[in-house]
């Protein structure tokens, strides 16, 4: 398992996380090249069905980045998104959701290289294993 890296799907919300990213690679940072980016105008569009859609096709992990509480360009997109969240973490253990704001990018570079160690220690996804079978 020593070989085993990681795949993390990644929500990120236009106005905020996925700027941070952007800051992130154009400031040089380095983190694991592990993450596959999906951007979507607001993390409040992120449905369930699309968290469980990437673990059953092979993610190992799943984070959805969005704007501070408080700072949504769309008002209340990342209190609707922490609801949603809150009760799929009850049963997924492989889905982070973070607040990093556009001028964050380190704290996204330092998020992507803590959620793969995670993954790493965690495993392959087991979903994954059992959907394939």
């Amino acid at each position: 398992m020593s070989d085993f890296e990681p795949k993390i799907v990644a929500f990120l919300c236009n106005w905020c996380t996925y700027t941070g990213a952007d800051l992130a690679g154009t400031s040089r940072l380095q983190y694991p090249p592990n993450i596959r980016i999906i951007r979507l105008m607001c993390t409040g569009a992120v449905d369930t069905i699309y968290v469980l859609k990437a673990l059953i096709e092979g993610a190992d992990g799943v984070l959805i980045g969005g704007c501070h509480p408080g700072d949504c360009h769309y008002q209340t997109g990342n209190y609707k998104a922490r609801r949603r969240i809150a009760i799929l973490k009850t049963i997924l253990k492989r889905l982070w959701l973070r607040w990093i704001s556009a001028s964050e990018g380190k704290l996204f570079a330092d998020t992507v290289t803590q959620m793969v160690a995670m993954l790493k220690d965690k495993g392959p996804n087991p979903v994954k294993q059992l959907w394939m079978a």
